[in-house]
């Protein structure tokens, strides 16, 4: 089965459990996380997911819409972009 790889990046005031938080979403939608890079500036937290959603029922929207809701939730913002439109947006 093709992958369909979207990245997901989460950016806010660190406090304890949004790996958990994002994760358990994730996990919840059968959506598998294939790469995680996180850190703290500061007092704030960033983390960058590249996440397979081939075995998910989800669309890209609904995974957007699931994780903002969770954002709000967890009061951080969280974004989900295919990998192409995140590539063409970042290009040097």
């Amino acid at each position: 089965m093709e992958t369909k790889r979207v990245i997901v990046t989460v950016i806010g005031k660190d406090r304890v459990g949004i790996i958990a938080a994002v994760a358990k979403t994730l996990s919840e939608n059968q959506v598998n996380i294939l790469d995680i890079s996180q850190t703290i500036l500061q007092e704030f937290f960033t983390m960058m997911m590249i996440v397979d959603i081939s075995q998910s029922r989800l669309g890209i929207q609904e995974l957007q819409d699931i994780l903002g809701e969770l954002g709000k939730e967890i009061g951080m913002q969280i974004q989900a972009q295919h990998e192409d439109i995140f590539r063409f947006m970042h290009r040097i």
